[in-house]
């Protein structure tokens, strides 16, 4: 490992030093040659390199995160116009998600479980319509999205979100049939755009967290893309552990 290492810089400071000389000598070619054979030989050297690139990209872009997470902490934990469960709890869980996105759909039951079976945690609903329809155009997840917020007016949230994920596929036919079925009309819910300032507000305030997918949950100032439970988990573990001290 040591050797490929050396390896690998020698080639990265003969690069480098080409940039600064009139022109290659003989020993640099030759030693170029040789980097060249050793590096067609042992290509995983050049996986390791770029493993090790992305690792430290992923660090720093978790730190800025933090950073951005910390700024942003009354958007995202306070907003009111997010619905809360478990409002009294202690370790506060914020999710953004799309009515469409297969992964929130798939990590459902298992938010649910957290939320049902840990009232310490205080869950925070984000709706961040991002998934587009076949014209490239964010539809159904808008109108979703919509569908949700008048919910949250009705009092009836809870039921709505889960009968929306739970839709698949998820069609305005589907939208509106959640909406009935939950007592609230799906013309003046699907059709109002009364909610899509706030829809915008999220949408920014995602970018800001460098939150750019779905699923993405925020606890206690680190972000976790992606429906990485074992992570969710961890990180409200952690979040306990640092509210107590």
């Amino acid at each position: 490992m040591i050797r490929r290492l050396f390896i690998l810089a020698a080639a990265l400071t003969v690069g480098l030093a080409a940039c600064s000389k009139p022109g290659p000598t003989a020993s640099d070619a030759a030693f170029g040659k040789q980097v060249r054979a050793y590096l067609l030989e042992h290509p995983e050297v050049l996986e390791e390199a770029s493993a090790k690139l992305n690792e430290q990209r992923r660090k720093q872009a978790l730190a800025q995160s933090a950073t951005a997470i910390l700024a942003q902490k009354a958007s995202l934990e306070a907003d009111p116009h997010d619905f809360v469960a478990n409002p009294a709890g202690k370790v506060t869980v914020v999710e953004f998600f799309d009515y469409r996105c297969p992964y929130c759909k798939a990590s459902l039951p298992q938010v649910e479980a957290l939320i049902q079976n840990n009232k310490d945690v205080r869950f925070v609903f984000k709706e961040f319509p991002i998934l587009p329809d076949s014209d490239g155009r964010i539809g159904v997840s808008l109108r979703a999205a919509r569908a949700a917020m008048a919910a949250v007016q009705a009092g009836k949230y809870p039921q709505v979100h889960h009968d929306l994920m739970e839709r698949k596929p998820l069609d305005d036919a589907a939208i509106a049939q959640v909406l009935m079925n939950n007592g609230i009309d799906p013309m003046k819910a699907i059709a109002t755009t009364d909610y899509d300032k706030h829809l915008k507000e999220v949408h920014d305030l995602a970018l800001a967290i460098s939150a750019n997918g779905t699923p993405a949950f925020v606890v206690n100032g680190t972000l976790i893309e992606g429906a990485r439970m074992d992570e969710l988990a961890a990180a409200i573990a952690a979040a306990r552990k640092s509210a107590k001290s």
